[in-house]
């Protein structure tokens, strides 16, 4: 997949911009906070439905505006695909393809990029939550209907949250609560499919992220990501992981309902559903220690790169729109000059890679091959190596 121009109103410090992009390597250079990253952020937006560096839309409209727009022309082979997305400051986003208006949950199906940027080192050194939010959008990008069942969990979720709330402000203990049984039927059946999605998820990427550690690395330290489930007796919270084998398949519903029968005292008491795949872990360790207060700088970033490496090996393989587009957001300053040759050398592989720098020089010459210069929200130039 090649995305071939890229075109923004009112996204973040742009008022208008339109920049063209190439096949191969493309750098966005700019001093920090002139908008470079923003525009990888737009590409990134059309294949997760979010942003990397912000939880919600509302950031990504320009100060004054009421809503921004994002399009983008993309190649796959001879095939053209116009996409355009509108993000409300207020109410739903809107959606189109080809001129054709669609849910804003299509455009994944015809976008796939995988973005890694300094924050992805909080996705091993950080809660639960940026674990879950890194495997939550591939999954999203492996099989976008996954975004119709998180978004159908969420829902359920909130809905049973507030009812065991308003219980508690009631006084309800024990079995009176008999309504909360519908939303527990609702919460395991989607719950359960979320969970043996992620645990494939978790199953497809040990080999490659095996792989790409030890290319990015030079060492094989044996890297692993298991889930710690709730369901079975895993506390994200105390870090006790449990192996997924022990709830896989067709247990993963009895273990679900079990755990919310066990729990459903604890729950009342405290207003909260207490075990759901929105409390599981993604176990991430290295040498057979955890990488979270294990693992050293260097490593950690070598796990962070790995994770995304591998989600671009596995949507390659499975993808029929060709390689992911592959964006590399101010990572190079980050890393030392080893790794920063061993990443390029990976990247270069890619149909697309898009690489933001403050400084040009940081980044390798193989991935120079054009230069796209951003001051204040516009796009100065654009010159092939």
């Amino acid at each position: 997949m090649i995305v071939e121009q890229l075109s923004l109103v009112d996204f973040r410090n742009y008022a208008v911009a339109d920049v063209t992009l190439a096949p191969g390597p493309n750098v966005f250079v700019g001093r920090n906070g002139q908008g470079k990253t923003n525009l990888a952020e737009a590409i990134g937006f059309f294949a997760t439905l979010g942003s990397h560096r912000v939880s919600n839309d509302a950031p990504m409209v320009r100060d004054g505006a009421d809503a921004a727009i994002i399009r983008a022309r993309l190649a796959h082979g001879d095939r053209r695909v116009l996409l355009e997305a509108q993000l409300n400051r207020q109410g739903s986003n809107k959606a189109r393809v080809n001129g054709a208006p669609v849910k804003p949950t299509e455009l994944p199906r015809y976008a796939q990029v995988v973005l890694f940027a300094p924050e992805d080192l909080q996705i091993v050194r950080g809660d639960p939550s940026a674990r879950r939010r890194f495997a939550d959008q591939l999954l999203v990008q492996r099989a976008p209907r996954m975004a119709g069942v998180l978004a159908d969990y969420e829902r359920v979720l909130k809905q049973r949250t507030a009812l065991l709330k308003s219980a508690k402000a009631r006084g309800i203990r024990g079995d009176a609560l008999t309504t909360l049984d519908v939303w527990d039927d609702k919460l395991v059946a989607l719950g359960t499919e979320l969970i043996e999605a992620r645990l494939g998820l978790a199953a497809d990427l040990a080999e490659p992220l095996a792989a790409a550690y030890a290319a990015i690395a030079g060492a094989d330290h044996r890297p692993e990501a298991v889930w710690a489930l709730s369901v079975a007796g895993g506390d994200p919270e105390e870090g006790a992981a449990v192996p997924a084998a022990e709830a896989s398949g067709s247990r993963i519903a009895d273990l679900f309902r079990q755990a919310l029968a066990a729990r459903r005292t604890a729950e009342l008491e405290r207003g909260l559903t207490l075990v759901g795949p929105h409390r599981d872990d993604l176990v991430l360790r290295v040498r057979g220690l955890p990488v979270k207060g294990y693992a050293s700088h260097g490593e950690s970033w070598s796990v962070a790169l790995a994770l995304r490496l591998a989600s671009a090996e596995l949507l390659r393989a499975e993808s029929r729109l060709g390689d992911p587009v592959l964006i590399l957001d101010d990572v190079f300053a980050e890393l030392d000059a080893d790794r920063r040759a061993r990443l390029a050398l990976l990247a270069g592989g890619y149909e697309q890679v898009v690489v933001t720098a403050a400084v040009e020089e940081d980044v390798p010459s193989a991935l120079r091959a054009r230069i796209v210069r951003v001051e204040a929200g516009t796009i100065l130039e654009a010159a092939d190596a």
